[in-house]
This record gives C-alpha cells, sequence and structure tokens, in this order.
C-alpha cells in the first residue's frame, strides 16, 4: 500500500530524505514550503506533489514530516492541529522539543515520532536516532517510520531519555570530526603542503579510515595499534596526545554537548 508522506520544509534537512525516498515505489511524496521553488525544483526531481499550505499537506498525507527550525515550530503546528488524528503520524526533526512538546501543542489528537538525523544525511550517511515512546503508535507506524529513514544512513531507535546522549555524540559529532580534520589541514600547510594538497590529503585520510574501521573485524582500538609501532612516528604523536589530555577533553567536550542538550529541552 502506498504511504503518503508530506514535509513541511524541504530545505537542507527535509530535502535530503526526500532524495532518499525518491527511488521507492511505495511512497507518494508531498511538499510545503515558504519557498515554493524549493518544493517545485524537488518536484522536477524526485515527484514531489506541491501543496499550496501546510493544512492542504495534512489533509492529503498520513505521515507528516516537520523539517523547521524549531522556533517555527509552535504556530506550525497549531495552525495543523485542526487536521491531525489517530490515523495520521506528525514526525519531527526539530532539534530539543521532545514527544511532551508537540502531544501538547496537538491536543494529543496524532502520534508522535521524535527523530534526530545528523548533518551527513546530506550526502546519504546520517546516522539517525529515532524515539518510538508514543504509546499512542500503531504497530504499522512503528515499522514505516524507521524504513523511512533508512533512505539517508543508520537508523537506531532509543528512548527519549537517551537523545540528549545521542545529541551529545552524534548529533554535534560531524563538528568535532570538521574541527579535527581542520586542525590536520592547518599541520599539513605548517610543513610545507599547499592547502588545496592538504585538504585532499585530510578529506582521503578520513574516507579511508572510515571505511576500514566500518569493513573491518578488528575493533578501532587494534586498528589504531596497527598504525603505532613501538619507537616510531605515530607512538610520539600519540604520547602527546595523552600528556596534554587530548581523549580527556575530547570525552568532557562531548558532556559539555550533552549537558547543553538537557538546558535546552527544559
Amino acid at each position: 500500500m502506498t504511504k503518503k508522506i508530506g514535509f513541511i520544509g524541504v530545505g537542507n534537512m527535509g530535502g535530503a530524505i526526500i532524495r532518499g525516498l525518491a527511488s521507492r515505489d511505495s511512497v507518494e511524496l508531498h511538499g510545503f514550503d515558504l519557498n515554493m521553488g524549493m518544493v517545485t525544483k524537488l518536484g522536477k526531481e524526485c515527484g514531489v506533489v506541491a501543496q499550496e499550505t501546510a493544512v492542504d499537506l495534512v489533509k492529503a498525507c498520513d505521515y507528516i514530516v516537520l523539517a523547521i527550525k524549531p522556533q517555527h515550530a509552535e504556530p506550525v503546528v497549531k495552525e495543523i492541529t485542526s487536521e491531525l488524528n489517530a490515523k495520521k503520524c506528525l514526525i519531527s526533526i526539530c532539534a530539543g522539543l521532545n514527544v511532551a512538546v508537540f502531544k501538547d501543542w496537538t491536543d494529543g489528537l496524532c502520534p508522535i515520532v521524535r527523530v534526530m538525523p545528523n548533518t551527513p544525511a546530506l550526502v546519504g550517511e546520517s546516522v539517525s536516532a529515532i524515539c518510538l515512546d508514543d504509546k499512542d503508535l500503531t504497530d504499522d507506524m512503528k515499522t514505516t517510520v524507521p524504513s523511512l529513514l533508512e533512505g539517508i544512513g543508520q537508523t537506531h531507535v532509543l528512548p527519549e531519555k537517551l537523545f540528549d546522549a545521542f545529541t551529545g555524540v552524534i548529533g554535534s559529532g560531524p563538528a568535532y570530526v570538521f574541527y579535527f580534520m581542520e586542525a590536520l589541514i592547518e599541520s599539513g600547510v605548517a610543513l610545507g603542503l599547499t592547502r588545496p594538497q592538504a585538504t585532499q590529503m585530510v578529506k582521503g585520510l578520513f574516507l579511508g579510515s572510515a571505511k576500514l574501521a566500518d569493513q573491518s573485524e578488528f575493533p578501532v582500538t587494534q586498528l589504531r595499534e596497527m598504525v603505532t609501532s613501538p619507537g616510531g612516528t605515530t607512538i610520539r604523536a600519540l604520547q602527546h596526545f595523552d600528556r596534554t589530555a587530548i581523549r580527556g577533553n575530547i570525552i568532557d567536550g562531548v558532556f559539555e554537548s550533552y549537558l547543553r542538550s538537557i538546558e535546552l529541552g527544559e
């Protein structure tokens, strides 16, 4: 049976999910955005059916993906509430807004799923957390929503109490990776490589290392040890990292992100 999936907001994240779903025959995609030019573009690329208003979209669809900025969510949700019912599922990717908030805004009229993708969704390599805690969700909804998100990468069903931990490690994680990449690029430039050379090499380093970690039977600790010869160049750098508490600082930074996520949700 064809599922009608509507997107309120078709920007970076909404557009990424749409592109991940576009090749499926089992879904019919609808879209609404204040910038209807983006909806038109996705109509040509992915067959998205344009809806003139958010209310029209909710009327037409079974699953409604709210892909807008958190500060804009409340008025939009209250605008569409009159069209919500137990057979429609509202999927929120609005950071920091929990299921209870949406249940309050919608007067509990429909089941709610909270989803947190990260930015590699833009290239189909997201790691997404999905909260299926809402007791009003049907078994079909609990199966359908994770399957929709598989189009943009990994999906992990987590209780909502672990979403702040997920934010600290994975939601904010791409920024940590890019931060380390920047440091390596600057190191390469300082040692005489041109910036384009250093950038290309570091990108290759991360792509190759991630692929090795993904495909290897060995844990990442053992993969690290494979590069760390006794008395060699790598152990010299790693010892410096340990003396200056790089590992501890990374862990502390992740905890700071986790604590800030809790603050934002209060």
